[in-house]
């Protein structure tokens, strides 16, 4: 009989709009590879660029908050293992899974850590250096609660895996390191690549929703790309995105080449056209999917060292990383014209996605730590005496609230 596995979405996955969207669509595949069966579900509408499930063989489901349907369903299917994405799903429906299916699994994907890109946020909206006040928000306290309430949380970064010991003092057993999970880019891969001189004009991308990427396009639109446009008045910057509002396509600029392009349909095709991506994000947290899918297409990268954080390890990186502005103009010119350096900067980007995220290495990794984890449960859960009490006083607290909320609307 194959294992279960229940998802619960905080959104649809939307690979070609998100790096969330990638990363969860890795994450079923890995399972899928398994040979789990997998359900699924979310309380959210679908949006128009929502992924269809079905047509990878995954049942989809929605489901209800606040309501006893979801006891129903999820008894029905009595999953091995459920994973919340992201901490607030772990909020509405953990308490449910732990009353119902106590035996199984409870992951937590957290995708990147909310309480530090909120706190960045905040810092940089007051004009002041980031430091652990900013960090111990409110936000911090729900994601720490919901991280020692799971078995297993998935963190994308190392960075963040040392906030969470070293800040936090969470457990490392109740942690684990899964960055993005990718494919090796092979040496015909590689050649099938533009070169140099066949490409053109600036890039950036990333879904308009999200607020660090939009900052990003404001610090383009208002300094970076003014400057260099005065040093190379013939080249475009081309920006890309999902859910591109007013605010955004008001941005658009044909006479000095600030192009907003919207959504792209393959963000390979306009990735592999470009020469250099530009990547000057003020906050944030996680992984970049915007530099993956760069380092993917061979398209070199000049970004400050938020947008760099977690991606380069040891590494040398596929272009610059500069928080200074007038160093980000002129490492972008200087790349932008120079075709040994570019191709120096490309082939770092190759070497970084084959050394850094091979998916094989991570899948074994992920199975081995699933498969101890569910072998030691009852111990394991034992040992986190923090989750317990958690857990008791989350039960507590908002199963009845939840109750109330059912009772008053039906």
């Amino acid at each position: 009989m194959n294992k279960k596995l229940l998802i619960i979405g905080h959104v649809w996955p939307e690979p070609r709009s998100s790096a969330a969207g990638s990363r969860m669509m890795q994450l079923i595949e890995a399972f899928q590879k398994e040979d789990y069966e997998i359900i699924y579900s979310s309380a959210c509408a679908k949006s128009k660029n929502a992924f269809d499930l079905s047509e990878i063989g995954i049942v989809q489901a929605n489901i209800e908050m606040n309501h006893s349907s979801f006891d129903h369903f999820i008894k029905s299917f009595d999953p091995d293992i459920v994973i919340f994405d992201r901490f607030m799903t772990e909020e509405q429906f953990g308490w449910r899974v732990a009353e119902h299916c106590p035996d199984a699994l409870r992951i937590l994907d957290t995708e990147d850590l909310h309480c530090l890109r909120k706190g960045r946020q905040q810092a940089f909206k007051e004009g002041k250096a980031f430091n652990q006040s900013y960090l111990f928000n409110d936000f911090s306290k729900r994601e720490m609660a919901s991280i020692y309430r799971c078995d297993l949380t998935l963190i994308i970064s190392e960075v963040e895996m040392e906030i969470l010991k070293n800040e936090f003092k969470i457990p490392e057993n109740l942690l684990l390191y899964l960055p993005f999970q990718l494919d090796v880019i092979s040496e015909q891969g590689i050649s099938d690549l533009p070169d140099f001189d066949s490409r053109e004009h600036f890039i950036t991308i990333g879904n308009f929703l999200h607020e660090p990427n939009y900052n990003s396009i404001l610090y383009l639109k208002e300094t970076i790309w003014p400057l260099i446009r005065e040093k190379l008045p013939k080249a475009e910057l081309h920006i890309y995105g999902a859910y591109a509002s007013q605010k955004v396509t008001q941005l658009h600029h044909e006479k000095s080449g600030f192009l907003i392009k919207g959504f792209a349909a393959d963000v390979n095709e306009v990735m592999a056209k470009a020469r250099v991506c530009l990547a000057p994000l003020r906050f944030g947290a996680g992984l970049k999917g915007k530099l993956v899918d760069a380092m993917k297409n061979g398209t070199p990268c000049v970004m400050t060292s938020i947008a760099a954080e977690g991606m380069f390890g040891t590494l040398e990186p596929n272009g610059y990383v500069d928080d200074s502005t007038e160093l980000f103009v002129e490492n972008a010119v200087l790349l932008y014209g120079n075709d040994a350096l570019w191709r120096e900067k490309q082939h770092n980007g190759f070497d970084i996605l084959n050394r850094r995220f091979d998916k094989m290495i991570f899948h074994d990794r992920l199975f081995n730590v699933i498969d101890e984890t569910i072998q030691h449960l009852k111990n394991h859960r034992h040992l986190n005496f923090t989750g317990l009490m958690l857990h008791h006083h989350l039960l507590q607290s908002t199963k009845y609230m939840s109750k109330w909320i059912e009772a008053k609307n039906s």
